[in-house]
């Protein structure tokens, strides 16, 4: 794949839980890389709430990586 990830610095904390979701997004992507794959299984979480809340605790984690890098925490 190609580098994409070239910093966690960003201007806004809007930009940063922007990257945060690019971070998940990437993250799948890596992990199935088949684009068809993907595409099926999305079908089968898409209504699974489980696996939404899941989704979602990703970017949280993602987020706070990114606000750290960024000394938002002060």
């Amino acid at each position: 794949m190609d580098s994409w990830l070239n910093t966690l610095q960003t201007d806004t904390p809007q930009e940063g839980f922007e990257l945060a979701l690019k971070l998940a997004r990437m993250g799948v992507k890596y992990t199935q890389p088949s684009d068809e794959a993907r595409a099926t299984l999305r079908d089968q979480y898409a209504d699974d709430h489980a696996a939404l809340t899941a989704a979602s605790h990703v970017v949280a984690v993602n987020f706070q990586t990114v606000a750290a890098a960024n000394n938002w925490w002060r």
